[in-house]
């Protein structure tokens, strides 16, 4: 029976770089003979598609529409049956996720109850927790500067949104202590962060850091 994959989830601010410290180790762990895959939330379901058209106001919705379907989302990304969280890991890969339920707390809860946003994740949590989350941290003020560069904004990416949701986190940290956070401070220099993260993961997989 093959060894059950890890399951490490990113989390952050807009501008934190959780899309290119992923990808660096998921090159990382490849080279290292473990079999990984990349994904995201909002997935590329039809839940996530509409997720999607909500941040972007193609679609209006409220905070309350939003947090569910944040947690319908997240319910279909562990259990669907073709390539689900679960699935997956199960059969030996791990798994690297971009956000999951500390966002939610985070973003959702930080305009509409949280402890209702909690509840909707309930389910989540209990099925699946992660074995890692790496939260890269770096000044609202900073994220958004590297938010503008890009060019496309949604509803969360206003600087007073961002201090909020980065207190939300460490709120949600103190919350949920059993959570396996390490909290990495995204550098300038994207190859000094990298080595950080891949020095919490050394240890995840048992190896030499």
């Amino acid at each position: 029976m093959e060894t059950r994959g890890k399951f490490i989830v990113f989390e952050g601010t807009d501008g934190s770089g959780k899309s290119t410290q992923m990808k660096s180790l998921m090159k990382y762990l490849t080279e290292g003979g473990v079999k990984c895959v990349m994904t995201r939330e909002p997935t590329e379901s039809p839940f996530g598609a509409l997720l999607r058209s909500c941040l972007t106001g193609r679609v209006e919705a409220d905070e309350h529409t939003i947090a569910a379907l944040f947690a319908a989302d997240r319910l279909d990304h562990i259990r669907n049956p073709h390539d689900g969280i679960l699935k997956l890991l199960e059969e030996g890969v791990s798994v690297l996720c971009d956000r999951y339920y500390l966002s939610s707390f985070a973003y959702n809860g930080g305009f509409v109850s949280l402890d209702w946003v909690i509840d909707l994740n309930t389910p989540a949590m209990q099925m699946l927790r992660p074995d890692l989350v790496v939260y890269l941290d770096v000044p609202p003020e900073e994220g958004m500067e590297r938010v503008s560069r890009r060019g496309v904004t949604d509803r969360y990416e206003t600087l007073s949104k961002q201090r909020r949701i980065r207190d939300n986190y460490f709120a949600a940290f103190s919350r949920f202590p059993e959570e396996n956070v390490a909290i990495i401070k995204s550098e300038e220099k994207k190859e000094r962060t990298q080595e950080n993260i891949r020095r919490v993961v050394a240890k995840l997989y048992g190896w030499q850091a």
